[in-house]
C-alpha cells in the first residue's frame, strides 16, 4: 500500500534540506578554492590528548574509546593513559621529521594531569583546539543545556588561560553533539567545530547566536574508526590515507583546493608496531607535489577570505 501524499508535507520540506542549520548547496557549484601558493591539497593534522575515567558516568550509548570491562578497567585506562605519556612524544617526533605542525584538541582535564605535556605543547607553539572536560562528559540531547553551556566553558577556559591562545576550534568528544552545542559554542567565541563530517570542504553553519563553520575532519580516515571499529590491518590503514591523499589531489587538480584531514590518538597510532604506518603515509603525502601542510586555522582564514 503506498502512503498518502499528506505524508510528505511538512512545515520544513523544501528544496535542499529540511532545516535552517546550514545552506544546500553543490560542492561544485561554489567559489572555487586556492590554498597558498598555488597548493592543491591542505594536509590537516589533528591530535587528540584525551582523559578517559576509570568511573564512568551514566550515558545513552557506550562512550567510544572508553572503559568496557567491570570497574576498575585498568586494563584500557592505563592503554589511554599510554597514550599521552609515551605515544604522543612518538607522533611529535614523527611530525617534526616531515615539518608538520598539528592542530591539537585537549581535553581541559588534561591541563592539570599532565603538566609536563602542556608546558611541552605550549612551548612547540602547536595549535590547540576545545574538545570538552573529558570523554566521559558526552554532549547530547538529554544533557540539560545550563550544564553543557558550563562543561564548555571550563574546557575552553581552562586550555586559553594555560596556552595564552583565543583557542577558537571545537571537537566534541565522540564528535557527538545536543541540538545547543553549536549554539554554546559560538557564544564562547569559538568560530570553527570539527564535528559535523558531511563534507569535504568548510560551510557556514546557522546558530540562533551568528553563523559558525563547520570545518570537516574525516570520521572514515580516523585511526581509531579504522583501527578499532573496523578492525583493519596497520597496512590497509596506511593504505585507505595513501589512497585517499591520492584521489583528492586528482579532484583539487581537476577541480579546486581539497582537505585532507586526519585524526589521530597517541594511545593507537602511538603504539610502536603502527608509527611505522603513519611514517608511511606522511612519507608518500608529502613527496606528492601541490601539499599545504595546514593548521585548522590556517585553513580557516584561507577558506574564509575566498568567501567575499
Amino acid at each position: 500500500m503506498s502512503l498518502d501524499k499528506s505524508y510528505l508535507q511538512y512545515p520544513h520540506r523544501h528544496y535542499g534540506m529540511d532545516h535552517k542549520l546550514y545552506d544546500w548547496s553543490m560542492l561544485t557549484d561554489r567559489p572555487a578554492v586556492a590554498w597558498p601558493d598555488g597548493k592543491k591539497l591542505a594536509l590537516w593534522i589533528n591530535l587528540n590528548i584525551d582523559f578517559f575515567p576509570l568511573n564512568q558516568r551514566s550515558n545513552p550509548v557506550a562512550v567510544p574509546g572508553g572503559m568496557k570491562m567491570p570497574y576498575p578497567d585498568l586494563r584500557h585506562y592505563s592503554l589511554r593513559d599510554y597514550g599521552n605519556r609515551i605515544g604522543i612524544y612518538r607522533l611529535f617526533k614523527v611530525l617534526d621529521q616531515f615539518g608538520i605542525k598539528p592542530t591539537i584538541a585537549i581535553n581541559g582535564a588534561m591541563v592539570q594531569r599532565a603538566p609536563y605535556l602542556m608546558d611541552l605543547i605550549k612551548d612547540r607553539g602547536d595549535e590547540v583546539i576545545g574538545h570538552g572536560w573529558q570523554m566521559d562528559m558526552l554532549h547530547h540531547g538529554d544533557v540539560n543545556i545550563e550544564e553543557e553551556r558550563q562543561w564548555i566553558t571550563d574546557s575552553l577556559s581552562v586550555l586559553r588561560e594555560r596556552f595564552d591562545q583565543p583557542v577558537t576550534g571545537w571537537l566534541s568528544p565522540s564528535r557527538l553533539q545536543s541540538v545547543n552545542t553549536p549554539q554554546l559554542l559560538k557564544e564562547q567565541g569559538v568560530s570553527f567545530m570539527c564535528d559535523w563530517v558531511n563534507d569535504d570542504m568548510p560551510y557556514q553553519f546557522t546558530t540562533s547566536a551568528g553563523e559558525i563553520t563547520a570545518l570537516p575532519l574525516s570520521n572514515e580516515l580516523e585511526d581509531f574508526f579504522i583501527l578499532n571499529n573496523n578492525l583493519h590491518s596497520e597496512d590497509s590503514y596506511a593504505q585507505q590515507i595513501i589512497d585517499a591523499g591520492d584521489y583528492l589531489l586528482n579532484e583539487a587538480t581537476e577541480q579546486d583546493g581539497r582537505i585532507l584531514a586526519l585524526n589521530i590518538h597517541p594511545w593507537m597510532l602511538g603504539q610502536p608496531h603502527r608509527i611505522a604506518s603513519l611514517e608511511q603515509v606522511l612519507r608518500h603525502i608529502c613527496g606528492m607535489s601541490s601539499i599545504w601542510n595546514a593548521t585548522a586555522s590556517d585553513i580557516l582564514a584561507c577558506w574564509t577570505l575566498q568567501q567575499q
